[in-house]
């Protein structure tokens, strides 16, 4: 007999506002223990360092996590000129120091080269695996590693203001993937000064954006005040980019015993105007989602079931 999960069923996700110097997994348990959830999970690690949306997966939206993985995300951060660290943020150790101080207009021009497709090289105290091993591990190891490049998208990078001369904010759109530590470290070469960041703010993670973000602190005294649903986001809040298509009883009962469902052909073309190429459609029966299914040959495959009980 399979053991019951503890916990209450809950599903849905937090557009959780993480503080500063918590961890991803640690914010992820606290979320957790408030919903007494049986399952949390989060998209994209926020380092301990940084401050920002993480969205928090609670039950069957832990399904669609890998779809929030992929998705574009903002950040805004501060360059501090003239240190540079060995992990290009405030918390390394100093490995190099510069009198040069680039103006505001230097940095904006700089910044035109990073914008588009470039290949960016991971920063050596990151969570890329090396021989399965991390590299932040390895770097405070001391082991002296080469990480590779990695082909990355920044759709745009701005200026966007400077506490004085020491310092420059910026903000950037991205695609997964993108280092922000790594971009300073290459917008500092560029210029030929020396840097790192010492602030960042993730403000968008696909359709979660600090419009939508809670505090932690709110959704644990909401959770203690059971008024939890209110900051809860629905399930198929990861899938905004996803097609979606209604289905009848019979066919959602179909999708949910793993087996397919053909298409007319006015929902199959309707459907291919809307798809990209992972071929996903979100399968709904009024208000749930039923399904996450690929569209092959005028049939919806169901590759994810969800459990609306």
């Amino acid at each position: 007999m399979a053991r019951r999960r503890k916990g209450d069923v809950v599903s849905g996700w937090i557009c959780l506002d993480k503080p500063l110097d918590l961890g991803s997994t640690q914010a992820v348990g606290r979320v957790r223990r408030a919903f007494n959830a049986q399952k949390a999970g989060h998209a994209g690690t926020l380092d301990p360092l940084a401050t920002g949306i993480l969205p928090i997966a609670l039950g069957e939206a832990t399904k669609t996590v890998p779809f929030l993985v992929e998705a574009d995300k903002a950040y805004r951060f501060t360059v501090q000129w003239g240190v540079e660290t060995a992990s290009f943020d405030r918390e390394g150790a100093v490995t190099a120091i510069s009198d040069l101080r680039p103006d505001l207009a230097a940095v904006a021009e700089a910044l035109k080269a990073f914008i588009g497709e470039t290949d960016q090289v991971p920063p050596d105290y990151s969570a890329v695996k090396v021989d399965g091993q991390r590299a932040y591990d390895l770097a405070r190891e001391g082991v002296a590693m080469e990480l590779k490049s990695r082909r990355i998208v920044i759709h745009d990078a701005r200026v966007v203001g400077s506490s004085g001369p020491e310092t420059v904010d910026i903000e950037i759109e991205c695609g997964k993937g993108t280092y922000v530590r790594a971009l300073v470290r290459d917008l500092a070469a560029a210029l030929g000064a020396k840097a790192h960041v010492s602030a960042l703010r993730r403000t968008r993670v696909g359709p979660f954006t600090e419009a939508r973000a809670v505090g932690l602190e709110v959704v644990e005294a909401m959770c203690h005040k059971a008024e939890a649903l209110e900051v809860l986001l629905p399930v198929e809040t990861a899938l905004d980019d996803i097609p979606a298509l209604a289905v009848t009883t019979e066919d959602a009962f179909r999708l949910t015993q793993g087996r397919s469902i053909v298409l007319l052909p006015r929902q199959v073309e309707t459907l291919k105007a809307r798809l990209t190429a992972s071929r996903v459609v979100s399968a709904r029966h009024g208000t749930q989602i039923v399904a996450l299914c690929e569209m092959r040959a005028g049939r919806l495959n169901p590759t994810r079931v969800f459990n609306n009980n």
